[in-house]
């Protein structure tokens, strides 16, 4: 099969290949799937770049943990009925060799989700990390119906999911923070009440007029190293953090607002879901997939033959949406 694969960390240009790699086989359990898409997420580019670690985790890994396309074989103790199903692939690359940049991958059967008909392959390559954070994020703790939301980012791969899933799970109000005006229109068409740009407004004099005051019942945070100490000031007493991403490895928060309003913080990485809380995630979006009433925003598709390009694209940070590699 044709893929992509490193066997050193550092620059895309660098360490990214494509060659002939093996077929794989499932084993008992398992499921191959030929693959139609591959997702290129931030956390891809990193883990290529060594910002996690300079220490390759295998001696040649398959990168991306994201992608969908259509099962061709199983392996024992798997129905034969799972032949021809179209999938979604969650964890493809986490802890693994072999990820989703490839003709082919094999990987167990709970990780290849069905994929309604109506759906694309090239939305299913999103799921696995973008669309199921910013589920888990609206999820969590609770839920947000009738509470006020702030979404960071909410023209982002995450934040953009995470727009259209607080308002479909009750959220009262969602406000969004952006950079420019495109992306604000595409929060506002994700279904966000109000926009905030970050880069030529004061956020926290916005959010106190757009909430009289009151601040926000819950933040959804893509970069806490960034934003933690303003998201301490924007959340009402007894509002909620919950943070799924940071740009950097340490960062501070105050302690002095946190206790006295009583702020609840909540971290959490998508890869580590329990199986309770994927099974809720995998569910609530399957049956909204049926209903077809989801935007999926694909910023860029590209062959597996320009992956360098991709990883710089993402890399890069201007991408408005998610960038998907044709496999076909």
């Amino acid at each position: 099969m044709q893929a992509a694969y490193y066997e050193a960390t550092g620059p895309a240009a660098e360490v990214l290949r494509i060659g002939e790699l093996p077929d794989p086989l499932p084993g008992p359990g398992e499921v191959r799937v030929r693959l139609h898409c591959s997702g290129v997420n931030p956390s891809d580019v990193k883990s290529r770049g060594g910002l996690r670690s300079r220490t390759m985790p295998f001696p040649r890994v398959v990168p991306h943990s994201d992608g969908a396309g259509v099962i061709d074989r199983v392996g024992d103790g798997v129905p034969a009925s799972r032949i021809g199903e179209r999938v979604w692939i969650w964890n493809g690359a986490w802890g693994r060799a072999h990820g989703t940049a490839a003709q082919y991958i094999a990987l167990p059967s709970r990780q290849a989700v069905a994929l309604p008909d109506g759906v694309s392959f090239e939305a299913g390559a999103c799921f696995g990390i973008p669309a199921l954070t910013a589920l888990h994020a609206v999820q969590c703790q609770g839920g947000v119906a009738g509470q006020s939301v702030l979404v960071a980012g909410g023209a982002g791969a995450v934040g953009h999911y995470a727009v259209q899933f607080a308002r479909r799970l009750g959220a009262a109000r969602v406000i969004a923070t952006v950079s420019s005006d495109d992306k604000a229109r595409l929060a506002r068409d994700a279904g966000a009440h109000a926009t905030i740009d970050y880069r030529g407004e004061d956020i926290a004099e916005r959010l106190r007029s757009l909430t009289e005051g009151r601040g926000v019942d819950r933040v959804i945070e893509v970069d806490v190293a960034a934003n933690g100490m303003l998201d301490a000031e924007l959340l009402r007493p007894g509002g909620r953090l919950v943070v799924y991403g940071s740009g950097a490895g340490e960062f501070k928060l105050p302690f002095l607002p946190l206790i006295a309003k009583g702020l609840s913080l909540h971290f959490f990485i998508v890869y580590n879901l329990s199986d309770d809380d994927r099974a809720q995630a995998q569910a609530t979006l399957t049956q909204w997939l049926e209903q077809g009433r989801l935007i999926h925003n694909i910023a860029e598709r590209l062959p597996l033959s320009r992956i360098v390009e991709a990883h710089e694209r993402v890399e890069s940070g201007r991408l408005m949406g998610n960038l998907v590699l044709a496999l076909d």
